[in-house]
């Protein structure tokens, strides 16, 4: 049976697209027949005190599970200050390190998780400790993304994240990337070794897919994610405005750094039209996504945010929601070109407002656009398919490595 390492920041319970992933992949390799080893941190993912409500703690199977290893971490994270999060990541990075130190296992395959850039340099010491293969999942581009959403700037720091970036890109045996727009970045940063890129995208279960109906509430929106910096908060408030003046219902279960700022903003403004949930399990969350009629994606027009497809985006397909989004790049085609949702072309609060007036008035659209997004799930992004292409790479860097003994 072969041994996998998986080492990753964000893990069940924890909500977002990162721990969501981690736990599918480590369930389904599992189900390979893989014997698979988690190493993370105590769930902090928007905060602490989410997961001291048990019904976060869903899954008894991984309740129980004595193959996954949580690491406390005493530095606050979450807060508006880049050099918390900094020593954050430190803290973390150094805890992993020592764990992986003291860890007598065996492994035939580490696979780790990015960003953060400092979970990767585990993996890597994991890699030269026992002289494994190293599969490294990249998420997003980071330290791109650093200067993506304007908090950090220091050159001298950027660029010896930069010169880690590609080191880790060049040491690792596969690259696995869950946005083909990372592909051309990353290629320049590997030269001829690009082709040890693959593809494999956040998606969703056989199961999520079954539990969805076409019932949808009347005139009602939602947001549904993160609100962040990099979320332009700004355009949803402008956006709520003016679904509040239509008396058009905007449910928002969101998290963040800008969540309070959104509910404040809401709360002085009268917005009664706008209903605040907190952070749920992911079951209640796609539950409710799928009684609304539209769906709301936004991203700040920066170019580094081209490259991504915001999870939020597939968990409305999967509850096959018609989107309507300020987005660019590689989530804009790929809306656009599965007719799954509406892109405003200037990014402008008004143009996203008659794009959701559009869609509530146009039953056959919604309608037209809720099979479109089924189908593309079905066909492309559904995890029990997919997981094969990490299987290959596993098999692949463990063949090899066995001809090299």
């Amino acid at each position: 049976m072969k041994k996998v390492l998986m080492i990753s920041h964000n893990f069940y319970p924890e909500i977002g697209s990162a721990a969501n992933r981690m736990k599918n992949i480590y369930q389904l390799l599992k189900s390979k027949g893989y014997l698979v080893q988690v190493l993370t941190t105590e769930p902090s993912y928007p905060n602490k005190n989410t997961y001291e409500d048990p019904s976060f703690w869903d899954d008894e199977e991984l309740n129980k599970d004595p193959h996954i290893t949580r690491i406390p971490i005493k530095s606050r994270r979450y807060s508006g200050s880049i050099v918390n999060r900094l020593l954050y990541y430190l803290e973390m990075m150094w805890r992993m390190m020592f764990a992986i130190l003291k860890d007598r296992q065996r492994y035939d395959v580490i696979f780790v998780t990015s960003p953060p850039i400092f979970v990767a340099l585990v993996g890597l010491l994991a890699k030269w400790k026992g002289k494994n293969k190293l599969i490294l999942d990249i998420r997003d581009l980071w330290p791109e993304s650093l200067k993506g959403v304007g908090v950090f700037h220091h050159p001298l720091i950027l660029n010896l994240f930069y010169m880690i970036e590609r080191f880790l890109y060049r040491k690792a045996d596969f690259i696995i990337i869950n946005s083909l727009g990372f592909q051309e970045y990353i290629k320049k940063q590997l030269g001829p070794a690009s082709e040890k890129i693959v593809y494999l995208p956040n998606a969703a279960r056989q199961f999520e897919m079954e539990s969805q109906t076409a019932e949808k509430a009347r005139n009602q929106v939602i947001y549904a994610g993160n609100l962040g910096r990099a979320q332009d908060v700004s355009l949803l408030k402008e956006l709520a405005m003016k679904l509040s003046e239509n008396d058009i219902g905007l449910t928002v279960i969101g998290y963040g750094v800008e969540k309070n700022q959104f509910y404040e903003f809401a709360q002085q403004n009268g917005l009664k039209n706008i209903s605040f949930l907190s952070p749920t399990t992911r079951r209640n969350c796609l539950h409710i996504i799928g009684e609304s009629d539209v769906a709301i994606v936004t991203l700040k027009q920066k170019q580094v945010f081209d490259t991504v497809l915001p999870g939020k985006v597939i968990d409305y397909m999967t509850c096959k929601v018609p989107i309507v989004g300020s987005v660019s790049g590689f989530s804009k085609s790929l809306i656009e070109k599965e007719k799954v949702g509406l892109i405003s072309e200037d990014g402008s609060a008004a143009d996203l407002f008659h794009k959701i007036i559009y869609l509530l008035k146009s039953k056959e659209m919604r309608q037209e656009m809720s099979k479109n997004s089924e189908a593309y799930i079905r066909k492309t992004l559904i995890w029990e398919k997919n997981i094969e292409t990490l299987v290959e790479c596993i098999e692949k860097v463990t063949d090899k490595a066995g001809m090299e003994l």
